[in-house]
């Protein structure tokens, strides 16, 4: 088995439709991939001509709030019309609208006028400020991505707007209630202390999660080591995942991710009691 279980389509934040990345998991050996796009399960309701051999698994990244962070849950093995998961999925894309106004509010303020216009424009059903960074960029106000969000949407920048996003115990108890695996993000990603990353992992692990990413795309050795130890000491299984968005970003690609430990791989979530794929 050669999974991804964590990548993104154009209808959340990806440049690539779903068709793409499966015949690219197929070129690149992948068994089985889940396209989890960011609050919303668009890319799975459209017909699929072919999977290409790929066992596609349903999937969906939610933003969520763990006491002042955002953090990023995935569900997989999703049960994509759960009637909870699609309403929680519906309030969180309203959530991102609202945002992206008061982001477009802000930019105007800056000369920078045709957000929304632009948004409208685009196949996604979640907006993201990456989308927003490509439209600060398409319109020469930066440079590139990085610099949009230095000057204009990271924290503290002219036109940050803060999140509103649904509580992680929320979200965990969401997916688990469309039958999937709720599995914690890239947790090397966030701007926690080594203490704090080891509070939140027990947090979650409490909260009923199943398992953390110990291994995904530019992932530190160190921090790979390190997630694999946490996820045993916390009884969580680990998974494993690219998070592509985009084949120009050629520091990865669907499919490519540090391989586990040969003893972390035997807690991997495709060996979970509820893994049925």
């Amino acid at each position: 088995m050669n999974p991804d279980l964590h990548c993104h389509s154009s209808f959340s934040d990806g440049n690539h439709s779903p068709d793409f990345l499966l015949s690219r998991a197929a070129e690149n050996g992948v068994t089985h991939l889940a396209i989890t796009d960011h609050d919303c399960t668009t890319a799975l309701e459209i017909p699929l001509v072919e999977h290409y051999g790929v066992t596609l698994i349903p999937g969906v990244e939610i933003s969520c709030q763990w006491e002042t962070w955002e953090v990023h849950l995935v569900g997989l093995g999703i049960e994509i019309n759960n009637p909870e998961l699609q309403n929680l999925l519906r309030e969180q894309q309203i959530a991102r609208k609202q945002r992206m106004e008061l982001i477009a509010e802000q930019l105007r303020k800056h000369d920078a006028d045709g957000l929304m216009e632009y948004l409208h424009q685009l196949p996604c059903t979640a907006y993201t400020r990456s989308h927003a960074a490509d439209f600060l960029v398409n319109s020469g106000k930066a440079k590139n991505k990085q610099s949009a969000f230095k000057k204009f949407l990271g924290k503290k920048a002219k036109a940050y707007v803060p999140f509103q996003w649904q509580s992680l115990t929320k979200a965990i108890t969401t997916i688990r209630s469309a039958a999937g695996l709720a599995v914690l993000a890239h947790p090397g990603r966030y701007s926690f202390s080594k203490r704090k990353l080891e509070s939140f992992i027990e947090v979650f692990s409490e909260s009923g999660g199943d398992a953390i990413e110990a291994s995904y795309g530019g992932i530190d050795p160190v921090m790979q080591k390190k997630l694999e130890g946490l996820a045993e000491r916390n009884c969580l299984s680990i998974s494993v995942g690219s998070d592509f968005h985009n084949a120009d970003a050629h520091w990865t690609d669907i499919g490519e991710y540090p391989r586990p430990s040969a003893t972390a791989i035997k807690n991997a979530i495709w060996n979970h009691p509820r893994w049925h794929f």
